[in-house]
């Protein structure tokens, strides 16, 4: 249908209300070109054809905009979900990586305390042994010095004893003994 057909059958539909509407005071004034309804028509129209284009337009490139934001929010996504995949399997790494750490530092407590044990062992036993022979110098020398003791008491008491024992007399008998002995010898 073309326009001047349509603008036909609205003028039949306005004046057939406006005689219904005469009879109630209200009324339609049928003369098309005193209601401006060509000019209302035509601007209508124009707008319409005019307003197709520019609201198309706005509504693809509306739509082009929000479809590469889901494109750009899509993308986005899923170099979200590959740095979230890289990172579970990094933290999965490092939890291997840690008990392999965990064994490794029992395992060298473990020689470590052996070590250290060993070492004390060793260490025991020689102080054991520097003290045994420290308490044999000092019992040997403790000896020595009680034998030379008993040595000086032993002499003292001789001495006086032959002090005692050794009169004038006795040193004469003795002398001339002694030169009696080594007469019969020379």
């Amino acid at each position: 249908m073309d326009i001047t057909g349509s603008f036909s059958l609205i003028s039949s539909i306005l004046e057939a209300e406006a005689s219904s509407a005469s009879s109630k005071g209200f009324g339609f004034n049928s003369n098309i070109l005193e209601a401006n309804v060509i000019n209302i028509a035509i601007l209508a129209s124009g707008v319409f054809y005019l307003g197709k284009n520019f609201l198309t337009s706005a509504l693809e490139l509306r739509q082009q905009k929000i479809t590469e934001a889901i494109q750009e929010a899509e993308e986005r996504l899923q170099q979200a979900n590959a740095r979230l995949s890289e990172s579970e399997r990094q933290m999965t790494q490092a939890k291997v990586v840690i008990e392999q750490i965990k064994k490794e530092a029992e395992v060298t407590a473990r020689k470590v305390k052996e070590t250290i044990l060993a070492q004390g062992k060793l260490d025991i036993e020689r102080l054991t042994n520097s003290g045994k022979s420290s308490i044999e110098k000092a019992e040997l020398q403790i000896k020595k010095q009680i034998q030379q003791h008993i040595t000086n008491l032993a002499l003292k008491k001789v001495t006086y004893q032959l002090q005692e024992y050794m009169t004038s007399n006795v040193q004469s008998k003795l002398i001339d003994s002694n030169i009696s002995q080594l007469g019969g010898q020379i």
